[in-house]
Formats: structure tokens, C-alpha cells, sequence
């Protein structure tokens, strides 16, 4: 198998999956063509790939002769990667066919498929669990069949089970451990053509949670541009489209937000060719085969698109914006976002932690994102002061605008007067959504900086800063809330305030720099790290334009750069060297074998197949440490990928090395 992750959003993945017939973009959209008609050349418009129907070409002796002599590629008539399905879907819709799972897979192979398909029984919602129990065995006795019997074609293996999550599950696990190249994700179809969208992330994430990481996903049947975006985001790498021609047949035409019938367009819908040269009523006085053809090249063209416009959300780093907005133009499928916010905790492994885009609000779904469920986690692991002060929001980043103007606050815990607490003593934290609490020396680090939301409040942001609040204030032996958040968010209901104080002007010298450098090392590698990465007695250096930290030395050797982009460390040698000696084995390690060794300590990266362990904490775009079997600094850099998904992979990248040479 050769699948190469290069850009990460979510649990989406751009990637690079080499065929016979050429290299595919992932995330990518196949058309399905018909064997025997085609509306439109689907390769004029974009298509990278295609799926078609080898059963209809095995029953038919023309098809079948052209197809043995000639090849499935000169028969359809497209040059690329062509995936061939098994006839599984007419096994679902008929009931019987006149192959065997050996001979079909057989088939494809001689007649030069790029990806075949094993025959799986599809297993649709609502049979009980007894019967998709006993369709799933015959599709793991089809699958190790159809291994037996191919030679060097790539084969998929659909992961079935109803919409039995568990058996869904169970059966990604045994085909997992199968030598397979890609996973089409079976019989989901008749949820989605029932809006049944809310099953379909349950059944969706249950598979992907146990498929490997290191092969492609199918969604069969995920045709309509506006599920597009949502299943990216779930792992989702494939789609296969026949919505294109059968939309089109019935004058429907597709948009990412939904679809629009022609005989209720009064404006053409998009920028397309299609769109800019016909107006909806030259296209309803069209004869009937010209308006299919032009409606279902709009529809292909939309689609991919769509496709295109993910692929840039991954790069930037902001699917989960997409996915929001795509989202909330169904109900169901709004259903269907909550829903996979369920899963925070697993997509939180997956999502990077630093990008390129900023984190913008959308409405209280984006409070259940990764990046909040992170940094109210990482919250959990860093050492917090005896008293602390709460203040409400200002502009970003809030330090450099507190002006020590005096403010009312109540003090909610405690006994020691605010006037009588030095500030060194005083932990300054600012209440703001969606992150709920932000310590002032966090201020700078992504995504806490780098985030929009609106001034007023939803009901949900509220509640959230409440339970946030409440749990953060249990740390401190002395607490103060300034008058402001109180009111802003309604915490006089949890709290029982005492006298009103004054904020003491001391508080507009804002943070001292060797804290906020210890808070960020504990933030970004773990309790205690700023302490081991920093001594009392090491040189901050500051930008001369923006006032900013920038590097930090401890007699002229530098530790550690502070990125200006995301305000995290990057490491020197150094640094690398007192985390290596701090962290436990395996906190931040990729181990390599004795073949990269060299290579490492030259600088080199580290590919994922000389990888023999990690720490499986690890997430992409961070710092990692890199070693061997004895725990030996070799070098360090940042991670491309996730520690489950570096040894999981056997080709690209898992780390780009800054630095070798120890």
C-alpha cells in the first residue's frame, strides 16, 4: 500500500494514494460511469478517478470481450485510476448474481482495475442483529477468499455491520488485520437518502476508529456535495458519485448547501460554465438528453469543487469552519455535527494543534471542537498559583491591554484581602469564550490568541463558562471574580460574593516574561517542563519591532525560539537535550531502528516505516524528540503525523528533523 498523509484538519487528511494508472489527491470525488453509456466525458471536468460496475461488464459478452482484450480503461473510455466495484449493489437491490466472489475478483484483475472489490454482502439498516451477524461472517470468508486468489491487484474491503455500531467496529477490526489497500465504508445509502444523518456519523466513526490509519476510507454512496465536508472531517478520504447523472435526469441541480429543482430556479445557482451560459429557462426549453448532459455537468463540477475548496480547508486549517457552515444548512445534518462532537476525545488525538487559519465561532457547536476540549485538558496539567483574579475580555492579546485602570471585583473565596497579595503571588486569568479561561500568560499561544467570537453571548457559551469557571476556581485557596464577568456571565447564581475591592493599579505591568515562559513549556510538553527547559537565570530576548518574546538563552546557548506565528516553542539543541533529560521514556519520543540511526543524527527526516516506537500521544505539528532502542537523543523536529497514525504507516513522512548531531 502506498498512502502518504502530507496536510492534516480534524480527522481529515490530504494525502497521496499511488494506483498503476497515476497518483490520486485525497480527499477525491470518483464519478461513477456506466460501462455502457456515458452522459459526459467526466475527465474534461476534473475527474482524477472513476468507479465503475464490473459485474454489468462480466454479464455482458460484448462488454466482457472488449473489456479482456482491451481493458477496462480503453472500454469506459478514461485514462486514470479506475476502481471497479464488485456487484454488491445488485446483490443488495436483487437479491442474487451469476458470479462467484473468486471469479469476480479474478475478473477485475485480468481486465487491469486499478482497485478491485471483494464480494461483501451489503447489510442495510433495520434487519435484525442476528441476520447482519451472519452477513458479516460470509463477508470475512469472501474477503480472505478474494486475498487468496489475487496476484498484485489492490482490493478494497467494505466494512458492513448494519447500523450496529459494534458490529461495524468488529468487522473494521478483522479486515484491518487483512492485507487490503482501501476501506469503502457499505450500505449507507439508505440513511442518507433519509436524512438519516445522525446514524450515519455513529456508523461512520465506528468504523474509522478501528480501521488502520494508514489506508484510504470509501464512503459508498456519498454523492451530494453538502455530506462532503462532515465525512472529511470523520476520516472519510473517498466518494463515489452516480448523483451527478441521476440528479440531472430528474432537473435537480447540486450545491454544497443543498439542491435546487429547475423549475424553481429564477437565477443560475453558481460561477460554473454551465451556469454563466445558460439562464434556468433556456435550460427548461432544452430537449431533454441536452439539459440532462448541462445540468449533470454542473452538478460534476460543483462537486468537485466542493472537493477542492476541502482540500484548501485542510491545507489552511480550518475544515472545522467548513464543516459548520455546511452543516447548518440541514437540520439533520446540524443533528448530525452534535453528534460527531461526541467523539471530542478521539478527535482531539487527530486534530493538529497548531494551524494555519484562526479558530472563528459559528454558534455553540463550536464550543464541543478539539482545540476547546485540548486546552481545557492541558488546563488540567499546569501549576497554578494560591490566589487568583478573574477579568473579563479585552482586545487580543488581553495583556497588552490591560491599562491598570481600577475595576470592581468581588471576592468569592478566601479570606486575604486583594490589596494585600502581591501580584507575583496573583494568578491574572481572563474569562472569554469559547476557550472559558485563559491564564494571562497563555495569552499569546495558539488558539487562545488566534480566535473570534461574538460579543454577546448564547445560552450555551454562558453555561459553558460557568461549569469552566467553577471547576478552575477549585484550585485556588483565595479567589476574585472582577464586577464585570459576574454580570457578564451570570455567576452571581454559584457564588456567594463578599465585599467589592478595587483591582490595585500594579496590575498594568502585565505578565512577568520567566512565567510566561515556564506556563507555556508546562502548556505545550507537560507539567514541570518550563522548570526543566528554564532556570531563574536565563536570557529572554525580545523582538525590537513587536516587543514580543522571541528567544531564550542560558549563557549565550539557545534553548528554545518562541514562534511569533502561534507563540509556541520551537527547540534548539539545548532545549531538545533538558526535555530529553526531564521527559520520561516514551513522552515525546519517535524511536527509530539502526538503518535511520545515521540518518537522524544527520538531520535527515524520519520516515514511518524506519519507525519501531512512539509516544502515542504524540500529535501532528508538535515538537518530538527523536531516539533509539536505548533511549539515545539522536535529533528532534516536528511530527507529520499522530503517534497512532506514525506507527500505523509505512510510507512518507512522520517527522521533518530540525536538527541531528548528538
Amino acid at each position: 500500500m502506498n498512502f502518504e498523509i502530507k496536510y492534516k484538519d480534524a480527522r481529515g487528511r490530504l494525502g497521496i494514494l499511488k494506483t498503476p494508472h497515476g497518483n490520486i489527491t485525497t480527499p477525491a470525488l470518483m464519478p461513477v460511469i456506466h460501462p455502457r453509456k456515458q452522459t459526459i466525458q467526466v475527465q474534461d471536468h476534473g475527474a482524477q478517478l472513476v468507479i465503475t460496475n464490473a459485474y454489468l461488464i462480466y454479464k455482458n459478452d460484448d462488454l466482457r470481450k472488449t473489456a479482456i482484450k482491451k481493458g477496462v480503461h480503453e472500454l469506459i473510455n478514461f485514462s486514470g485510476p479506475v476502481v471497479t466495484d464488485s456487484g454488491s449493489f445488485q446483490l443488495s437491490e436483487y437479491g442474487d448474481l451469476q458470479v462467484s466472489n473468486e471469479e469476480i475478483v479474478k475478473f477485475q484483475e485480468k481486465i487491469g482495475t486499478d482497485i478491485g472489490t471483494s464480494l461483501d454482502i451489503p447489510t442495510p439498516p433495520g434487519v435484525k442483529k442476528e441476520h447482519a451477524q451472519k452477513d458479516l461472517e460470509i463477508t470475512f470468508q469472501r474477503a480472505r477468499e478474494a486475498l487468496e486468489v489475487r496476484n498484485e491487484l489492490m482490493l478494497n474491503s467494505v466494512v458492513q455491520g448494519s447500523t450496529y455500531t459494534d458490529l461495524r467496529s468488529k468487522c473494521a477490526e478483522v479486515l484491518g488485520k487483512m492485507d487490503f489497500q482501501v476501506h469503502p465504508i457499505g450500505a449507507v445509502v439508505p440513511l442518507m437518502e433519509s436524512y438519516r444523518y445522525k446514524e450515519l456519523v455513529e456508523v461512520v466513526m465506528a468504523s474509522v476508529t478501528h480501521l488502520p490509519d494508514s489506508r484510504p476510507r470509501h464512503l459508498m454512496g456519498a454523492g451530494h456535495p453538502m455530506i462532503f465536508a462532515l465525512a472529511v472531517a470523520m476520516g472519510c478520504d473517498l466518494f463515489d458519485s452516480a448523483a451527478y447523472i441521476l440528479y440531472a435526469e430528474d432537473d435537480r441541480l447540486l450545491m454544497p448547501n443543498g439542491t435546487i429543482k429547475l423549475e424553481n430556479l429564477h437565477e443560475m445557482p453558481c460561477s460554473c460554465e454551465v451556469c454563466t451560459n445558460y439562464t434556468p429557462e433556456q435550460l427548461r426549453q432544452m430537449e431533454k438528453a441536452e439539459r440532462v448532459q448541462q445540468i449533470a455537468k454542473h452538478n460534476l463540477l460543483i462537486s468537485f469543487a466542493e472537493i477542492r475548496q476541502i482540500r484548501q480547508a485542510i491545507v489552511q486549517g480550518n475544515l472545522w469552519e467548513l464543516v459548520e457552515q455546511r452543516c447548518r444548512s440541514h437540520p439533520f445534518l446540524l443533528e448530525a455535527l452534535r453528534t460527531l462532537y461526541n467523539y471530542s476525545e478521539d478527535l482531539e488525538k487527530y486534530d493538529p494543534p497548531y494551524k494555519k487559519s484562526a479558530f472563528f465561532y459559528s454558534g455553540p457547536e463550536s464550543l464541543k471542537r478539539p482545540e476547546v476540549y485540548r486546552h481545557l485538558k492541558k488546563l488540567d496539567g499546569i501549576s497554578q498559583k494560591k490566589s487568583v483574579l478573574l477579568l473579563p475580555r479585552t482586545r487580543k492579546p488581553y495583556s497588552e491591554h490591560l491599562y491598570g485602570i481600577p475595576l470592581p471585583c468581588y471576592q468569592i473565596k478566601g479570606d486575604e484581602k486583594l490589596q494585600n497579595i502581591p501580584f507575583d503571588d496573583l494568578q491574572v486569568t481572563v474569562v472569554d469564550v469559547p476557550f472559558g479561561v485563559i491564564p494571562l500568560e497563555l495569552d499569546q499561544v495558539y488558539p487562545l490568541a488566534q480566535n473570534e467570537s461574538p460579543a454577546s453571548f448564547d445560552e450555551n457559551s454562558l453555561q459553558m463558562v460557568n461549569n469552566v469557571v467553577q471547576k478552575y476556581l477549585k484550585d485556588f485557596k483565595t479567589a476574585f471574580i472582577s464586577a464585570d464577568v459576574v454580570e457578564t456571565f451570570q455567576l452571581q447564581k454559584n457564588y456567594q460574593l463578599k465585599e467589592v475591592h478595587e483591582i490595585p493599579e500594579p496590575l498594568k505591568i502585565g505578565v512577568d516574561d520567566y512565567q510566561r515562559i515556564k506556563m507555556i513549556a508546562d502548556y505545550q510538553f507537560g507539567t514541570g517542563s518550563g522548570g526543566a527547559l528554564f532556570n531563574r537565570d536565563v536570557d529572554i530576548v525580545k523582538s525590537r519591532k513587536t516587543g514580543k518574546i522571541r528567544h531564550v538563552y542560558d549563557d549565550q546557548e539557545l534553548i528554545a525560539t518562541l514562534r511569533a506565528s502561534d507563540g509556541v516553542f520551537v527547540l534548539a539543541r539545548e532545549g531538545a537535550r533538558r526535555l530529553h533529560s526531564f521527559l520520561p521514556h516514551p513522552k515525546k519520543r519517535v524511536v527509530v531502528n539502526q538503518d535511520a540511526e545515521p540518518f537522524a543524527r544527520e538531520g535527515k527526516s524520519i520516515f514511518a516505516k524506519f519507525v519501531i516506537n512512539c509516544d502515542i500521544d504524540i500529535h501532528a505539528m508538535e515538537e518530538v524528540l527523536i531516539t533509539n532502542d536505548e533511549d539515545q537523543l539522536l535529533a528532534f523536529g516536528k511530527s507529520v503525523l499522530n503517534g497512532k497514525e506514525i506507527l500505523n504507516f509505512n510510507t512518507g513522512q512522520a517527522v521533518k528533523t530540525r536538527k541531528g548531531g548528538f
